[in-house]
């Protein structure tokens, strides 16, 4: 197909117009959408089960807006929050919003009890500001979730019905926002947290990343490409490429019905850097080829036999390495590793076949012999061989002690994920989730579920205490800031109903006593805590943690003893965000270590396969594997911890690193095969491959380190270990790879005699 459309460059160009145009329609659908829900397996079983506990019960995420000041109790200020409120309850999302002036309060009447709003906005006269202060800090359960425990603070909590996606979510916070500023509260806003707020901050994350990152990182390898090469035809025909790559492998995304995620963010970045790696081999035998002389077609025919089988294999490396992330249980994750797999593959078809007849029909002047920035790489490229070869044996021998010594590290690597880790200490998400925790409680919430063994079996007394005894032992721990259970409602009841007794602050003994609390009930929090079979019962907590590991630990120790000390007849399990995201770090591990195995294993048939020799599929199975061990090394040591994104550094790492291994020994072997001697073999290869492996590695390690730019934490990892294990890959390639080969033979040479 490449030599047919030699002759027909027309033809080529309308393939890649078609190529650059047709995702066009499927990205006008693609969905912005970092959701937390997007990031489980919907068939995992606590998804399923968070899914039931929905069905009957709200949402378990909200956005918190913190006030602080000295005048919270005034009448004026009381009004324009309950206002902000009402406003905000009739917006189409929200489901309920919780403040002073709408939470539910139980006090003692004369016959009974009654459930009255906390603060009424619409009789503040009738209490002095102290007045409403102090009835709000004696309620049982608004300090800590609705106000401060000092009386300082007051928070406005909106509960929105189901959210699809992020839009949704940034939506939301938006219109909280707004209704805050429109009733003129905003001046004592100090906070807006919570899992909502998070999303939203992550969605702008993203939209920010790809604007920036995208052109950077392209601009970045385009400039690259002219300082190295001086053709504005080879620069421009790039460009085309990376647009028809990213393109497409974007629009694949929204063909498959996948979302555009954080995760998927760094899809387009990465296919720049690939494209240009690529397409410098190819520039780089077309370069050689016009220092021997050769022009035109001959130039063009003599590039394509030293890079066509090696671009082949490397885009078959790079793809197989990629798609073991397709392994991941984590949906946007296994999405990235298959389209961006689909995108490398599409990459070497266009290099192979569309580029060439492009050069040829638009390439036509002498490509310049002595100029641009391979000058410099010639240099350091035969710097590299003189030393590879020449001190072969201390390379070696320093190479297996350098890893003796590096390797034990990777078992401090920390499997962790804190999805308020992701900014930095002084974004303005993260100072807000502090305020709020410091002010209030903690912003992650885990959700005990209790069911009865039928109908009306939570108005048995005893069932109500052995969940306030797993109350207790919860309360006790020091993740736990706020709990919120049945048996706290019943108490109230009971307690109020008794003329605020506080010797009837405990669960009545009367089965039908409590079912008649149940009946006359008529305030909203009830049936939050207790469905209307009552027969499932949620007991709430806001926690501190938000590292899944510490989580785990919390739920692991829960469960622990709840299976030693099991409450009566009830079962349980546990649900929320806390159960999900905690989960949600053991399927990580899961992936890793599939995607891991998975890449090593094709990479190795694939490195057999290409050589014919086991011999030398272990050889350059080294300088793969060894970069990514050293990544893991680095982790170890400087404490970064293997989550959502470092999760994929390894197979990305591999599938790059083996690109320039392939070129480097695949010329090395060709030269060999024509018969020159081990020497000779090696010094060549080092003149041709050796500058266009250091070049590449030149654009992928700059256009990754852009991402450090980012704001998003796991995206600054990711850039920065993916070009540090590239530089490691490129030092293996150049002074290990050789100087094993070099070692080989002298031992082979000892044996021979």
């Amino acid at each position: 197909m490449n030599r047919w459309l030699w002759d027909r460059p027309r033809w080529a160009m309308a393939l890649v117009a078609l190529l650059f145009l047709a995702p066009g329609p499927l990205l006008l659908q693609l969905d912005l959408d970092n959701a937390p829900e997007r990031y489980f397996p919907a068939n995992a079983p606590a998804v399923v089960f968070d899914h039931g506990v929905r069905q009957r019960f709200p949402q378990d995420q909200m956005v918190v807006a913190l006030f602080e000041g000295d005048d919270l109790f005034s009448p004026a200020f009381l009004a324009r929050l309950d206002a902000a409120a009402r406003a905000l309850e009739a917006h189409p999302r929200v489901e309920r919003v919780l403040s002073v002036t709408t939470a539910d309060h139980i006090r003692a009447t004369e016959d009974g009890f009654a459930v009255e709003l906390l603060v009424d906005g619409t009789d503040l006269a009738s209490r002095s500001p102290e007045a409403w202060r102090q009835r709000a800090l004696d309620d049982r359960f608004a300090p800590g979730l609705l106000l401060s425990r000092d009386g300082g603070a007051l928070a406005l909590a909106v509960r929105p019905h189901r959210l699809d996606d992020s839009l949704q979510r940034l939506e939301l916070e938006q219109a909280v926002r707004a209704a805050v500023a429109d009733h003129q509260l905003d001046h004592r806003l100090t906070a807006v947290a919570g899992h909502i707020a998070l999303d939203a901050a992550q969605l702008r994350s993203m939209v920010t990343d790809t604007a920036t990152f995208v052109p950077l990182t392209t601009a970045i390898g385009l400039l690259l490409l002219w300082w190295m090469f001086r053709r504005l035809p080879a620069v421009v025909i790039a460009a085309v490429v990376i647009g028809v790559v990213v393109n497409a492998a974007v629009g694949l995304l929204a063909a498959f019905g996948q979302p555009y995620t954080l995760v998927s963010s760094i899809l387009p970045p990465l296919l720049s850097a690939l494209s240009v790696a690529m397409l410098m081999h190819l520039y780089n035998a077309v370069l050689h080829a016009a220092q021997r002389g050769l022009t035109g077609r001959e130039r063009m025919e003599r590039a394509l036999d030293v890079v066509a089988r090696p671009t082949a294999f490397t885009a078959l490396t790079t793809a197989a390495g990629l798609a073991s992330l397709g392994l991941s249980p984590i949906p946007p994750i296994a999405a990235f590793g298959l389209t961006a797999a689909a995108g490398v593959l599409l990459l070497a078809a266009l290099v192979v076949w569309v580029v060439p007849p492009l050069l040829l029909h638009w390439d036509r002047d002498p490509w310049p012999r002595r100029r641009g920035g391979m000058a410099w790489m010639n240099r350091l490229a035969a710097r590299a061989a003189v030393i590879s070869m020449r001190r072969a044996g201390w390379i070696a021998a320093g190479t297996v002690l350098f890893l003796a010594v590096a390797l034990p590290q990777i078992r401090h690597v920390e499997v962790e994920t804190d999805l308020y880790a992701f900014f930095a200490d002084d974004h303005p998400l993260t100072t807000a989730t502090r305020r709020v925790e410091e002010r209030l409680s903690g912003v992650m919430p885990l959700e005990v579920i209790f069911d009865g063994p039928g109908r009306d079996s939570l108005t048995d007394p005893d069932r109500l205490r052995e969940i306030r005894r797993v109350q207790a032992w919860l309360d006790d721990r020091p993740e736990v800031d706020y709990s919120l259970s049945l048996p706290d409602l019943v108490e109230q009841m009971h307690w109020a109903f008794h003329d605020e007794d506080p010797a009837h602050r405990a669960v009545p003994d009367d089965p039908f006593l409590i079912a008649q609390y149940f009946l006359v009930y008529d305030g909203h929090d009830l049936y939050e805590l207790v469905d209307r079979d009552h027969q499932r019962a949620r007991l709430l907590l806001q926690l501190n943690a938000h590292g899944a590991a510490e989580l785990n630990g919390l739920m692991a120790d829960l469960r622990r003893h709840l299976e030693a000390e099991p409450p009566g007849d009830l079962t349980w399990d546990l649900a929320a965000m806390g159960r999900l995201f905690a989960d949600q770090e053991r399927l990580l591990i899961q992936g890793q270590l599939h995607s891991l195995l998975a890449v090593a294993a094709l990479i190795a048939a694939l490195m057999l396969i290409l050589w014919r020799s086991l011999a030398a599929a272990a050889l350059t199975m080294l300088p793969n594997m060894a970069p990514v061990a050293i990544i893991f090394t680095v982790m170890g040591v400087l404490g970064i911890w293997l989550d959502m994104a470092t999760a994929m550094i390894a197979s990305v790492a591999i599938g790059i690193a083996v690109d320039d291994t392939i070129h480097f020994y695949h010329g090395y072997r060709e030269r060999r095969g024509r018969g020159a001697g081990p020497a000779l073999a090696m010094a060549r290869t080092f003149r041709q491959a050796g500058r266009a492996v250091t070049a590449t590695t030149l654009v992928l390690c700059a256009q990754f380190l852009v991402l450090a730019l980012s704001d998003f934490q796991p995206t600054v990892s990711f850039g920065v270990l993916t070009a540090f294990g590239l530089a490691a890959a490129w030092a293996f390639d150049l002074f290990v790879l050789p100087a094993l080969v070099v070692v080989g033979h002298r031992l082979s040479g000892v044996r021979n005699r």
